[in-house]
């Protein structure tokens, strides 16, 4: 991973236009070809990004300022230009183990493979923690009709849960032998804001009643 912190502007030139003007903030540039721009708030989320696969060139401009041109697969670009580099570090993160859940989560993603069809009669599981570039999905499976569809499972689900599912949708729908795929954000609870944007996305929202699963009441479990 590559950290830089530098006064920089970027323009965004794409399907939409957008613009940050001169300021300093964090660029990351990841091993999987992502490149990110950060500002000193708004938690972990960047203020603009090109998601991987991309292409990063260094170049100088008239006024020799460093010039990153971040073109990806649909010729989207965003342009970086940075005016002052305060820091430019990288390292090397190695192969991370990926997220480990609490006991609950662990348990509830292994009940609701081993009873896949608690999501639709004839669902077969694909595979548990099914891998990908940018960490594995809980459960792959195909509905009825030989449909992929990817779960993301949590104890409290809120919005990060479902832009943790938004990106596992946009990649495993570029591999031509699973698209399309459809997910489904499943929680012993959700708060209405993530259930607002799930359902703002095409995801589906799925409540679990962790006891009932267990066997130790009727089933009550709930699709939105």
């Amino acid at each position: 991973m590559r950290l830089v912190i530098s006064t920089c502007s970027a323009q965004y030139v794409g399907k939409l236009s957008a613009h940050l003007p001169e300021a300093t903030r964090l660029l990351l540039v990841k091993a999987d070809g992502s490149v990110s721009i950060h500002a000193d708030d708004r938690a972990y989320k960047p203020l603009n990004w090109m998601s991987p696969p991309c292409s990063l060139n260094e170049s100088k401009n008239e006024s020799g300022e460093v010039l990153w041109t971040v073109t990806n697969k649909a010729g989207e670009q965003l342009i970086i230009t940075l005016h002052e580099v305060h820091n430019d570090v990288s390292h090397e993160l190695g192969v991370d183990p990926g997220l480990i859940k609490d006991g609950v989560e662990s348990h509830l993603q292994e009940l609701l493979a081993q009873h896949i069809d608690t999501f639709g009669p004839d669902w077969t599981l694909v595979r548990r923690e099914f891998p990908t570039a940018i960490g594995p999905v809980d459960i792959l499976c195909r509905d009825n009709k030989g449909a992929t569809v990817a779960i993301e499972i949590k104890r409290r689900g809120d919005i990060d849960g479902v832009e943790q599912l938004t990106r596992y949708l946009e990649l495993l729908n570029r591999d031509p032998l699973l698209k399309p795929v459809r997910g489904i954000f499943a929680a012993q609870e959700i708060k209405p804001q993530a259930k607002t944007l799930a359902q703002d996305r095409g995801i589906e929202c799925l409540v679990i009643d962790y006891d009932a699963l267990r066997g130790i009441a009727d089933p009550s479990l709930r699709l939105f």
